[in-house]
C-alpha cells in the first residue's frame, strides 16, 4: 500500500514521526504511516499556491469530470479500499462494500453535478447607478482538519 505524501505532484516518504494504523479488532499493527514534517507541510501549502494560480481558472465542467474521475476509481477499487477499512475500523467487509463505499463515490458525483449548477442571487440595483451581484470566486489555499467519524 501506498502511503507516501502527495507533494507538488510527487510522491515523498513523510519525514516526521510514523503514526501506527492498529487493526481494533486484535490489536495487530496494519501499517506504519511517516506523517510529514514541518518543511513538507510548508512545502505543500508553497505548491498549493502556485498550482492555485491554475486551478482557480478551471471551468466547471473540467472540475466536474476530475471529481467524476475520482468516483469511478473509488468505485474500481472498491474491494481493495473496503478490506483496508474493514481492517481499519473494525466494520464487516461486506457492510464497507455495500454501504460505505457506494455513499462516497456517490458524494462525489453529487458535487461533480452541484458544481456545474451553483447559482447566485441574480443581479439587482440596490443603489441607483449601480448593479450587484454575487459572484462565487476561488480564494485561496486552506487547510481542513475535519473529524473523522
Amino acid at each position: 500500500m501506498n502511503t507516501k505524501l502527495l507533494i507538488n505532484g510527487k510522491f515523498e516518504e513523510g519525514t516526521s514521526y510514523s503514526e501506527n494504523i492498529i487493526n481494533p479488532t486484535n490489536g495487530e499493527l496494519i501499517n506504519a504511516i511517516s506523517q510529514a514534517s514541518e518543511d513538507q507541510i510548508d512545502k505543500a501549502v508553497q505548491s498549493s499556491k502556485k498550482a492555485f494560480a491554475t486551478w482557480s481558472r478551471t471551468t466547471p465542467g473540467e472540475r466536474s469530470g476530475l471529481l467524476l474521475k475520482l468516483a469511478d476509481k473509488i468505485e474500481s477499487n472498491a474491494e481493495e479500499i473496503a478490506k483496508l477499512e474493514a481492517l481499519n475500523c473494525g466494520k464487516p467487509y461486506h457492510l464497507v462494500l455495500a454501504d460505505e463505499l457506494p455513499a462516497i463515490a456517490d458524494v462525489f458525483r453529487f458535487f461533480a453535478g452541484a458544481c456545474r449548477c451553483m447559482s447566485a442571487s441574480p443581479a439587482g440595483e440596490y443603489l441607483e447607478g449601480f448593479t450587484s451581484m454575487i459572484r462565487r470566486e476561488p480564494i485561496g489555499v486552506i487547510a481542513s482538519i475535519a473529524p473523522w467519524n
